[in-house]
């Protein structure tokens, strides 16, 4: 039997930690080994008991929780998982922390009960997944090398060698379509760091809660050239726009023709275990745009988006995922480099040259 995930939890409540410690009771595969009323205690007990997860309410008194977050990852990285209210001001902080290198977020209901965590079987879910996270290098730490390693030829299945067919010299992109989950956000903001203000139409599927899509959005606007905004159905894709994903129960994807974009938000099952799904958005980009098109693949846990960047290359257009050393975690993109989607394999720091570039 495996050895069970062991959690500090960091909360200024008392309530919310006795509910919190009593539901991890429940579970055989987690053990709180130590809960912290504020960030100092919070320090002293990852210093001094070395957790494999760690929870954070960010909204304390003391300390603020994102400047705690900061000297985690700065000093110590754990996977910290974000419990915050879901009111406006909670998802907005949750929102930057997710940003600073949190890899995932849990939205307490308003109030002292216990039904504020009534949902409970999520956040053990979330433990375990971000118990899987083995930090190497941070993404805005990340040096730059002097190239990208470039995935030969050799590399590609025979199924997929013989379908794919070579990017076009495309000095701009038409469209620019990018998946990520686990640790996206952080990565998302240091690739569309590197967007130009005028960039291309551009669609995103990170995973997240709807409660916090909106707020990551506001986020990433406020320190990226483009304009982010959250998808809204059948409008058209604008240059100089990033659109992201609801994160509600629709699948976000494109259509129209060569001469205009939009965007299409429709309800449906998951897809490779995700709504919205990467590999709906990406296979949309594959059949509407083609070779005009450049896809991108980040970090997050499991393979959502690697047939879908595989349709992408096979439609001609440009593909890349992000490198290991630089993703928090490595599924997603290993997943496509192992179909021999990803023509280009690079730190998330040097991706954005990487789309803009004439050739691969």
């Amino acid at each position: 039997m495996s050895k069970p995930i062991r959690v500090v939890i960091v909360e200024d409540s008392p309530t919310m930690r006795a509910i919190l410690q009593a539901r991890f009771a429940r579970e055989d595969d987690i053990i709180v080994v130590g809960a912290a009323a504020n960030a100092q205690e919070g320090r002293q007990m990852i210093r001094e008991l070395d957790p494999d997860v760690v929870t954070l309410d960010v909204e304390m008194p003391g300390m603020n929780g994102l400047d705690f977050l900061e000297k985690i990852m700065a000093l110590r990285p754990t996977p910290v998982i974000v419990v915050s209210g879901s009111t406006h001001e909670g998802a907005e902080t949750t929102a930057r922390a997710l940003a600073i290198g949190a890899v995932g977020c849990y939205a307490k209901h308003e109030g002292a009960g216990s039904s504020a965590f009534d949902d409970q079987g999520k956040l053990a879910d979330l433990i375990r997944d971000a118990s899987k996270v083995r930090f190497v290098t941070r993404p805005a730490a990340a040096p730059t090398p002097p190239t990208a390693v470039v995935a030969p030829l050799s590399s590609v299945p025979p199924r997929a060698a013989t379908a794919l067919r070579s990017p076009g010299p495309v000095e701009r992109p038409r469209l620019i379509a990018i998946g990520s989950s686990t640790g996206g956000v952080e990565a998302l903001q240091v690739l569309l760091g590197g967007f130009p203000a005028d960039c291309p139409p551009t669609v995103v599927v990170q995973h997240i809660s709807a409660r916090f899509a909106p707020a990551v959005a506001r986020t990433l606007d406020q320190s990226c050239p483009p304009r982010i905004v959250i998808a809204e159905p059948d409008l058209p894709l604008l240059d100089g726009h990033v659109y992201i994903a609801p994160g509600d129960d629709r699948h976000f994807s494109v259509s129209g023709r060569s001469d205009q974009f939009y965007q299409r938000l429709r309800r449906g099952e998951p897809v490779s275990g995700h709504i919205p799904s990467v590999d709906v958005l990406f296979h949309s980009v594959a059949e509407v745009v083609g070779a005009g098109a450049v896809g991108i693949l980040l970090t997050g846990m499991g393979t959502d988006g690697a047939e879908g960047l595989l349709a992408l290359a096979r439609s001609g257009a440009r593909t890349i995922a992000q490198d290991e050393a630089t993703s928090t975690v490595f599924g997603m993109p290993r997943a496509a480099i192992a179909l021999g989607a990803a023509g280009v394999v690079a730190p998330i720091s040097t991706i954005a040259r990487h789309a803009f570039s004439k050739a691969a």
